[in-house]
């Protein structure tokens, strides 16, 4: 009877702690929704290099990003997002439809959750300004110094950059390196 009763007591302990857990949680969800702002209907775009601010507070569509664990698009409403840039093509698509493509070479990319994304990158070049010609011989150079260069030291690893950086540029624009 008394393991009964303290059994009881404390259900009616819980049941009373659960409902008031519930009552505060359906207030804040209204408190939170009454007051939420409204989403923003326009992505809005911040890309710089350090020598040049490319777009400051541009409004695009959407923004396809290269990122390190793969190629990911924004577009308005985005969840928020850090990432770290791989070499390859950063498109920018504009209301009126054509995308607008840069090779970069790295960076970071930071999406808020009001629709703006911050884009920073060592180096960005318009596509259309990229030289196959010129890839492919920056390539076979960089082959030559990473194959001459000692194993472990700088003049080694900045061949490597080289070599990786240009297949990117080159496989950006559709050409093969062997």
């Amino acid at each position: 009877s008394g393991s009964a009763l303290s059994t009881l007591r404390f259900a009616t302990v819980l049941f009373t702690m659960l409902s008031r857990t519930a009552l505060f949680a359906r207030r804040s969800a209204s408190r939170f929704m009454s007051t939420e702002a409204a989403a923003p209907s326009v992505m809005t775009l911040n890309f710089s290099i350090p020598q040049e601010t490319i777009y400051s507070g541009a409004a695009v569509e959407q923004v396809i990003i290269p990122g390190t664990d793969g190629e990911y698009g924004v577009t308005v409403n985005h969840v928020p997002t850090v990432s770290q840039l791989k070499a390859g093509v950063l498109q920018i698509m504009h209301a009126e439809g054509e995308a607008e493509k840069y090779f970069v070479a790295g960076g970071y990319a930071l999406t808020h959750e009001n629709s703006v994304t911050d884009i920073t990158c060592p180096e960005a070049v318009k596509l259309d300004d990229l030289d196959s010609d010129v890839i492919a011989k920056n390539y076979e150079a960089a082959k030559l110094a990473y194959s001459s260069a000692e194993s472990g030291s700088l003049a080694h690893a900045e061949a490597e950059i080289e070599i990786e950086t240009n297949k990117a540029m080159a496989m950006a624009l559709g050409v093969t390196l062997s």
